[in-house]
């Protein structure tokens, strides 16, 4: 029987990651929705009306009015969306059902500010909440390396270069180049800062005079954003950053799924997923347990670079306002921020349920011993931990 797709004019199903399973149901998903841009849009519109307010650009009561209008759950999600394709992008329909929506003060919506401040503001409130949790998880995940790393810290195994034994090493040693390389992806994501955007119709502030520079940092505030230098309209080094650091954090977690894929392999054996009702079945082959967690994070791990490679290419934006450059970065950013969240959230889990074998790497380590002809130790890989849980630790001092 042939499955009916949606009537024509229906509402369109809601993106549950169906095709995107490492973000399906996870936190990143819920801080990048299509509700969660909407809402952080309305907050950036009620953040600029409390501002001004604040330097008595427009009235206060007015600004409480704007603030409930956007807070108040009334504006159609869909109808705007459909509705952005006439301007090019969501806020031109969104700010006329805002102003009508604010009564008497709808007037004051948007006074002084262009579109692109805020689709640009609220994509960096989005960050900033989906980047809350997205470290929390690393957190998750490097308390878990840690403990890995010292439980193992002499546990032997055979080291590979080229998928072949090459020397002995540790397991501890290897958490520990895992550990490493999450922590310092994440210091790297947690550093970039994300500015507020409000530049008005040229990026010159034009509207609002001699109360311009402080009605910049104002609202910044209000935002709780980073105060940029200048309006940044076709100076896209703040979403090019994002980008870059969010694909560093989901290589150094694609590392962790790679090795653990590998090592799970039935003809090595070393670790494994921890088990559970659902967790790593095949639809063909009952006995077999599959490493679901490593393979969602390293479908992440191979995704966001090349969204991120549409953000960085965007940056070539043109003269004061981007023609195509700027519309382009709204999708890719998104799937990097989701993507990479639920990289962190699902590595967390894998990690902190990981099985290690110790049996099966000093099975596996005898047939290397037995061709080097004698056992000639880990090297330094013991000293090499303790480098990197110092490290650790003092991250988090």
């Amino acid at each position: 029987m042939r499955s009916e797709g949606p009537s024509e004019g229906s509402p369109p199903a809601p993106d549950a990651g169906l095709l995107s399973p490492v973000r399906a149901g996870t936190e990143a998903e819920a801080a990048t929705g299509d509700g969660a841009y909407l809402t952080a849009m309305l907050d950036a519109e009620a953040a600029l009306a409390r501002a001004q307010a604040r330097l008595g650009i427009v009235p206060a009561d007015a600004a409480d009015a704007i603030a409930a209008a956007a807070a108040s759950g009334r504006i159609d999600l869909v109808d705007v969306a459909r509705r952005a394709r006439g301007a090019g992008n969501p806020v031109v329909p969104l700010v006329a059902d805002l102003r009508g929506l604010a009564g008497d003060a709808g007037r004051h919506v948007h006074k002084g500010a262009t579109s692109q401040d805020i689709v640009d503001t609220g994509a960096m409130i989005v960050a900033s909440r989906a980047r809350r949790g997205t470290l929390a998880h690393l957190d998750r995940a490097l308390d878990a390396l840690a403990g890995l790393a010292e439980r193992y810290r002499d546990t032997p195994m055979a080291g590979r270069t080229l998928g072949r034994q090459a020397l002995p090493t540790t397991f501890g040693a290897k958490a520990a180049g895992w550990l490493v390389g999450v922590l310092e992806a994440r210091d790297r994501l947690g550093s970039v800062p994300l500015p507020a955007q409000l530049g008005g119709a040229a990026g010159t502030l034009d509207a609002h005079g001699d109360r311009a520079l402080d009605l910049a940092d104002a609202f910044a505030d209000e935002t709780g954003l980073a105060r940029p230098v200048l309006p940044w309209h076709t100076r896209r080094g703040p979403v090019a950053d994002l980008a870059a650091a969010l694909a560093l954090v989901a290589g150094a977690l694609g590392k962790i799924g790679t090795d653990v894929w590998l090592l799970a392999q039935s003809e090595v054996d070393e670790v494994a997923e921890a088990a559970g009702p659902g967790r790593g079945g095949s639809s063909a082959m009952p006995h077999k347990r599959n490493p679901a967690l490593a393979t969602l994070v390293r479908s992440a791990a191979l995704q966001v670079p090349a969204y991120a490679q549409v953000v960085l290419a965007a940056q070539a934006a043109p003269l004061e306002r981007p023609a195509g450059e700027w519309h382009a970065e709204w999708q890719p950013l998104r799937e990097c921020l989701r993507l990479t969240g639920g990289a962190a959230e699902t590595a967390a889990e894998l990690v902190g349920g990981l099985e290690v074998r110790p049996d099966r790497m000093r099975a596996n380590l005898a047939g290397l011993l037995d061709v080097l002809g004698a056992d000639p130790g880990p090297g330094a890989a013991p000293g090499l931990v303790d480098r990197a849980l110092d490290a650790y630790r003092r991250n988090l001092a």
